[in-house]
């Protein structure tokens, strides 16, 4: 008989909460107690999401938030798909009711609150929960969040950013101090929002930066670079929106310090063990196409000998690896399931 875990989304109605759902309702584990929003309260989840009607599960009701409504459903888990500021708060009462939490905001990803307050605008509404948060990349900290009872899951750029550099990072094989990045991403990682810059007629067939130079995700990617690096890193970053609804390509480039033919062995070490890290090699570029609707980042590389610079190429789904389907693979390690379970989709 299969150990079934209970399981709530708070903030269930956006983008990334139909990701969740879309896995937990295909979980051979997980069973979903609460959903909630304050939009669709009293209706079932069949109702609000119609391809999700046959599914057993799907007749489970909204209801209003609250931490104390969310343990009242007996949930072990609540995932918090909500807004920075917000999040925090239902993190903290949630934990005192002993529901283990996997926030995918960014309310717990940044260890300095005085980092988080430079980069959103605002104090740190929980500091006191900072020091216990486990980063949640499974593929780096994958022990740690396996005994945590607060994960911080990582931003869809970060993880397209981060997973191709920090094995480089880490062998000395790049200038930390180099690195330019620049990355495309569909319109669903802006969320659910009525600015007009992501409705279709302005989103569908153009591209356009945006948030030109201090993209806030900037804030986690460089703390984990540093920490790789074992120095304080800064980069250049230009995210880019492009028409398509979900999906991110992401190009790195930076100074080679060490042998080029290391690169292969340094990214493989690292990820020889993982589920959901496909390395293509030197010379082959990732695409979107591979990966959406799916837990995959694909990773290839190349060296650029006129400029004596390293490119990495990856490609994820930025509700997928960037966003819900990371926090599952961290729901399985916390719960002491298998790590790919319900996540073997391709």
């Amino acid at each position: 008989m299969n150990k079934m875990i209970k399981t709530a989304v708070v903030g269930a109605s956006g983008y990334t909460g139909m990701e969740l759902l879309r896995l937990l309702l295909m979980h051979p584990n997980a069973e979903i107690t609460c959903v909630t929003s304050r939009q669709y309260a009293g209706q079932e989840l069949g109702e609000v999401f119609p391809r999700y009607a046959a599914a057993p599960g799907s007749e489970v009701k909204f209801i209003e938030p609250s931490a104390e409504a969310v343990a009242a459903t007996g949930a072990d888990v609540a995932f918090l798909a909500l807004p920075h500021g917000v999040a925090a708060e239902y993190a903290t009462g949630l934990l005192k009711l002993g529901v283990k939490v996997i926030d995918l905001s960014a309310d717990f990803r940044i260890s300095d609150p005085v980092v988080y307050e430079e980069f959103y605008g605002t104090e740190h509404p929980a500091p006191e929960l900072l020091k216990e948060a486990v980063y949640g990349l499974p593929e780096v900290r994958g022990e740690d969040i396996k005994g945590a009872r607060l994960v911080a899951s990582p931003g869809c750029y970060p993880t397209s950013i981060t997973l191709p550099l920090l094995p480089l990072l880490d062998a000395k094989l790049i200038d930390p101090q180099s690195i330019v990045t620049c990355s495309m991403s569909g319109v669903s990682g802006a969320g659910k929002t009525g600015n007009v810059l992501f409705s279709y007629c302005e989103a569908n067939e153009s591209v356009r930066a945006y948030s030109v130079p201090k993209h806030r995700h900037l804030s986690e990617i460089e703390q984990e670079l540093s920490i790789a690096a074992d120095e304080k890193v800064y980069m250049s970053f230009t995210p880019h929106l492009m028409p398509a609804h979900n999906g991110i390509c992401t190009t790195t480039s930076a100074k080679l310090i060490g042998d080029v033919d290391k690169i292969d062995a340094a990214l493989t070490e690292a990820y020889k063990d993982s589920h959901f890290v496909r390395l293509l090699g030197r010379g082959k570029a990732a695409d979107t196409k591979n990966v959406t609707r799916t837990n995959h980042i694909d990773i290839g590389w190349e060296y650029d000998e006129r400029t004596g610079r390293v490119l990495l190429l990856s490609a994820e789904d930025n509700l997928g690896k960037g966003a819900g389907g990371q926090a599952i693979q961290s729901f399985n390690l916390m719960c002491g399931l298998e790590e790919t379970a319900g996540l073997l989709n391709y």
